[in-house]
């Protein structure tokens, strides 16, 4: 995209841009008028700014209503303390724990924030809850590596056929636009839980080639290790250094991306604000090795009580990949986001083996291995964004 194209998708006038990215606006005017004569770093720098203001933009909200399914977890909560208090008209809550959802209306005590028991698992539970929806943010799954690996089909039931069981409601009810939350262990999976996400994707694209003009708009996302998450590591680390107890790592050069709950929120608006049917975004981030980030842990608590080694857990990977060598094929480097656009070929191959191009040309896979690696100073700096560690304040879930 131009970085006019992109201003404009922004709703910001020249002006407005310039004082965003910090340049005179004359200057700013110069790099709209002529790219190829601008400083290519510079120009990248302002595209960035820019995109991630219309990453951070609510605005898309203002008077609709939003679906979360499984809007009872760490990604439900974020989204609800970042639109609450924006001119959204609601928030749903789908899921199918009451506690939960009657700790989290004690927690906001807003009526903007309606709840919905239901069980995605279930067609006919979840139906009544999306009349009169405009977006749908899909987040109910089942996470846990491990669990996954002994109850594979539970994982099945959730990540497949409960979110079909979304789609297919989302487009009964004429839903505008369906975000479905995905995970860096869909991209070559080893395990269950990647498995089922990967084949949640593929439905998710299967189903959003049926659709016509003014269908629901599927799309995806996908990201790595949300950091604090319920089920993550960092809360399991803390608890063993309250307890006396040595944080217990399982291999040390393990790396995996580290994402807060804030970006996880960013990647999904701007797939609402920039996606098409069938598309899968992926934000960029950094990474860091498990020994890195006990060590970081073990710093910022000012512990003494050192880590322990437990050995790979069942289906664990080395590193995450979060677009794979096909993927990137296809996919549009849109600065600090991925789009990797649907492959809409139709079964007729006889024309794709005739005039098709025999040789491909892979290129490098982005995984936690080749993206930016922090060293203990940098996830120090990062864990210090999170409320554990004395960041902003949240709502808990």
């Amino acid at each position: 995209m131009t970085l006019k194209e992109i201003r404009t998708k922004t709703g910001l006038t020249q002006k407005e841009a310039a004082e965003l990215v910090d340049v005179a606006l004359r200057t700013y005017s110069e790099y709209e008028k002529s790219e190829e004569n601008a400083n290519a770093l510079k120009l990248e720098r302002m595209k960035q700014i820019l995109l991630e203001h219309a990453a951070k933009d609510t605005s898309i909200l203002k008077d609709k209503v939003l679906l979360i399914t499984g809007g009872t977890g760490s990604f439900g909560h974020a989204v609800v303390d970042r639109f609450l208090d924006t001119e959204i008209k609601e928030i749903r809550i789908l899921s199918r724990d009451e506690k939960k959802q009657d700790d989290m209306r004690k927690a906001y005590h807003n009526d903007k924030l309606k709840f919905y028991i239901g069980d995605v698992r279930d067609l006919n539970s979840i139906m009544d809850a999306f009349r009169g929806v405009d977006y749908v943010f899909s987040a109910a799954a089942l996470k846990q590596v491990p669990s996954c690996e002994f109850y594979p089909m539970e994982a099945v039931r959730t990540n497949v056929i409960g979110s079909d069981n979304v789609i297919t409601a989302c487009i009964r009810n004429h839903v505008k636009k369906a975000i479905f939350l995905s995970t860096d262990k869909a991209a070559y999976p080893i395990n269950a839980m990647g498995i089922s996400k990967a084949l949640m994707e593929k439905n998710v694209i299967a189903r959003s080639r049926q659709l016509l003009p003014g269908d629901t708009v599927l799309c995806l996302t996908r990201y790595g290790n949300v950091m604090a998450s319920r089920g993550s590591v960092i809360p399991l680390f803390l608890s063993q250094i309250e307890e006396g107890k040595p944080i217990t790592i399982t291999n040390p050069e393990m790396t995996r991306f580290m994402m807060t709950l804030d970006d996880a929120v960013d990647l999904v608006l701007y797939a609402f604000e920039n996606g098409e049917q069938g598309d899968l975004f992926v934000q960029k981030a950094p990474a860091a090795t498990i020994e890195t980030l006990a060590k970081a842990v073990l710093e910022l608590k000012k512990a003494k009580t050192g880590v322990a080694y437990i050995g790979t857990r069942h289906g664990e990977k080395l590193y995450e990949t979060l677009v794979t060598q096909e993927e990137m094929l296809k996919s549009i480097d849109m600065g600090n986001f991925f789009c990797v656009k649907a492959d809409n070929r139709d079964l007729n191959y006889d024309k794709y083996f005739t005039a098709g191009n025999q040789k491909l040309n892979l290129g490098e896979s982005y995984t936690s291995h080749n993206t930016h690696r922090l060293d203990v100073e940098g996830m120090k700096e990062l864990l210090k964004k999170l409320e554990l560690f004395g960041g902003p304040v949240r709502q808990h879930d």
